[in-house]
């Protein structure tokens, strides 16, 4: 019988389940990257063609929710990254770098796959109680959880709405 995590590490857990999520990486990178979007839909589903729009609209909501991102004031169509968003842009930048220099999870992984992959390292270490050796990704994600507790608290939020309608966090 494994003993129950405390309800930190639970939070943790989730709150890094809901950052690697595919489409929220994508958004946040997108926008990061090249500026903010328009909300119409062709503006949208342009800049996500690889998203279906039941994914794009999740991670707009999670966006949204966790306070990553928001519809600018003087052009209320168009999605632009908070404070809190621009320093998690920098958290995958820091996050898919440190995965391709040591080629994780393969040599020919993209962005996001690599994202995913250095933060299921970090929730699984924080799972686990095994620390290896503290890496940039890691601190970066740590310091960045630190500083924004609301996605702690909102992304377990989130699970429990997702868990009783029916979907994935």
């Amino acid at each position: 019988m494994t003993a129950s995590l405390p309800t930190s590490l639970l939070q943790e857990r989730r709150a890094i389940r809901t950052l690697a999520l595919p489409g929220l990486i994508r958004l946040i990178t997108e926008i990061d990257d090249n500026g903010p979007i328009s909300h119409r839909r062709g503006s949208l589903q342009g800049a996500f063609g690889d998203l279906t729009p039941g994914q794009l609209r999740h991670a707009i909501d999670t966006a949204r929710d966790l306070g990553l991102v928001h519809a600018d004031e003087q052009a209320p169509d168009r999605y632009q990254l908070t404070a809190s968003g621009e320093d998690l842009a920098e958290v995958y930048d820091t996050a898919a770098r440190w995965a391709r220099i040591h080629q994780f999870p393969s040599c020919a992984s993209d962005f996001v796959t690599r994202v995913q992959y250095t933060f299921q390292l970090q929730s699984s270490e924080s799972t686990t109680h095994t620390k290896t050796e503290p890496s940039a990704p890691q601190e970066a994600l740590s310091e960045w959880l630190e500083a924004h507790p609301r996605v702690l608290h909102q992304a377990g939020v989130r699970s429990s709405r997702a868990a009783e309608s029916g979907l994935a966090a």
